[in-house]
């Protein structure tokens, strides 16, 4: 189970992170301070860190830096603050990644997965999707009891979908959830992929498809 600390004084901003991080099947630690959160760490295994900048005690900065010193784990900052300086100054301090308030569950939720990936923290987890089950442990696609072996990538971009389904997931935030931010690719890799997935799903049931939002993106829809 991926273990979430998060650490806010705003105790709606923790209850909606928390809220986020859940919807997941993530446990959640929160702590209001940067001191509190320590006390956290030396205790109990977390997986990753969310930690906001302005908070009494102990800054994001400081804690930010205490934890890279001590624990090998990834912290994404979450704050107001969205001048360069600030986002310089949090990089400095050991922060992986950088989110603005106010933002997107979506987004959030993308940003932390890609964080677990990069330091190969792994989940399992399946998805049930009508008739497709969908098994994070082997990559596996099963349907009407007909397992079909999926490559790294179009498995997690089909996860990804069915994570949101009914929901419309932008080609950027699909890219970024799948390859990373600093992919150097170009959009034409996604469509890709997309193509593939529809023709594996097409051959093996006509209810789960994959359906192009043009000019923004794809949705993925169960049809009962």
């Amino acid at each position: 189970m991926i273990r979430v600390l998060v650490v806010d004084d705003d105790a709606y901003i923790r209850e909606l992170l928390a809220l986020y991080m859940r919807n997941e099947g993530y446990t959640v630690l929160e702590a209001e301070n940067g001191e509190e959160a320590l006390h956290i760490l030396e205790k109990e295994k977390v997986n990753i860190a969310i930690i906001d900048i302005m908070m009494p005690k102990m800054d994001g900065y400081e804690l930010c830096e205490d934890i890279r010193t001590y624990y090998d784990i990834p912290i994404l900052m979450v704050t107001a603050k969205g001048e360069t300086d600030s986002k310089v100054k949090g990089f400095q301090s050991g922060t992986d990644d950088y989110i603005v308030k106010p933002f997107e569950p979506v987004e959030l939720v993308m940003r932390v997965k890609a964080l677990l990936r990069r330091y190969q923290v792994h989940e399992s987890k399946k998805l049930i999707l009508g008739p497709v089950v969908l098994d994070s442990n082997t990559n596996e696609m099963v349907i009407h009891e007909q397992t079909t072996m999926l490559p790294l990538k179009e498995f997690e971009l089909l996860f990804l979908l069915g994570s949101y389904k009914d929901q419309i997931m932008t080609r950027q935030s699909l890219i970024e959830g799948v390859w990373g931010m600093d992919f150097d690719g170009d959009e034409r890799t996604l469509d890709v992929h997309i193509k593939r997935l529809r023709d594996k799903l097409k051959r093996v049931d006509s209810s789960v498809r994959i359906v192009t939002v043009r000019g923004v993106g794809y949705r993925l829809e169960v049809q009962s």
